[in-house]
């Protein structure tokens, strides 16, 4: 749930959290890693950017580019995540997912600097499928790129910025449309929609049904779910919410699944077993 509200807080990366978690999940079932692995990573990529709860507002829902100091502030996050996570009994479970994902193989990385060997699995695979989404969502100051744009680029940083091994796993899986049903998506069948006034994504949840409204987090204008083509649609009303209307809505339902997806592909007790592995003693 706290890394949930980090997507409550920016509303131009709604569904991230779920987009990276099902890469992470795709790519270690392909790359043939045991369950337990598979399980773990993809429950890392659900919490990756725990951290960016701490960043403030002025600086996570800024609508241009981030300077050079504001900048230094967004690569704070790994860090803070692993402090916020310090102590927690299942913390090993994700931690590396959390701290590690901005590492990269040539060592340019944040926040340690770590190279090649010394990257744990789950940052591995939790950088390719986070630097995935990220060239791929829109954001204020640019569109989204294709899927062939951000696959050429993660082929020309193989082995720089990404793992060189699970970079050609996770090429094949684009080229052969295994990733699509997750682009643009914030669950299974959901696909995002935009606010026509101001441009963030909208989100909706699988329960949510025709009549009811929803409302745009940066805006605060209203829509009414209309259903069309078996699927709903988010209809502007030109009415704003009220204060009440715009708080946070925790999506239970699919922090559970996420959880209980992870939990049912390999107990706890072998992911926990797991997660102190380096990535040569696994692979």
């Amino acid at each position: 749930m706290m890394a949930w509200f980090v997507e409550a807080r920016d509303p131009y990366t709604g569904g991230h959290l779920w987009r990276v978690s099902r890469y992470a999940r795709l790519l270690g079932e392909a790359a043939g890693l045991p369950s337990a692995d598979v399980a773990r990573s993809s429950l890392g990529g659900f919490l990756h950017d725990l951290g960016k709860i701490g960043i403030p507002d002025a600086v996570l829902r800024k609508t241009s580019a981030l300077t050079e100091g504001e900048f230094a502030i967004v690569r704070t996050h790994p860090e803070m995540g692993w402090r916020m996570l310090a102590g927690h009994p299942l913390a090993d479970l994700i931690k590396e997912a959390v701290f590690s994902h901005h590492e990269r193989p040539d060592g340019k990385g944040y926040p340690r600097g770590l190279r090649g060997e010394d990257m744990h699995l789950d940052a591995r695979i939790v950088g390719i499928c986070d630097a995935f989404d990220a060239m791929t969502s829109s954001r204020p100051y640019r569109v989204g790129m294709n899927r062939e744009q951000a696959l050429a680029i993660i082929q020309s940083l193989s082995a720089s910025q990404f793992d060189l091994d699970l970079s050609r796993v996770f090429i094949e899986l684009g080229k052969r449309g295994v990733l699509d049903h997750v682009m643009g998506h914030s669950d299974d069948g959901i696909p995002l929609q935009e606010c026509p006034m101001c441009g963030p994504v909208l989100v909706l949840k699988r329960s949510q049904q025709a009549g009811e409204h929803i409302y745009c987090r940066n805006c605060g204008g209203e829509f009414a779910l209309e259903a069309e083509d078996a699927r709903l649609v988010a209809r502007p009303t030109g009415r704003s919410g009220s204060p009440a209307d715009l708080q946070p809505d925790v999506d239970h339902d699919l922090i559970r699944r996420v959880v209980r997806e992870a939990v049912e592909m390999m107990p706890l007790e072998q992911m926990l077993a797991s997660a102190g592995q380096p990535f040569s003693a696994i692979a």
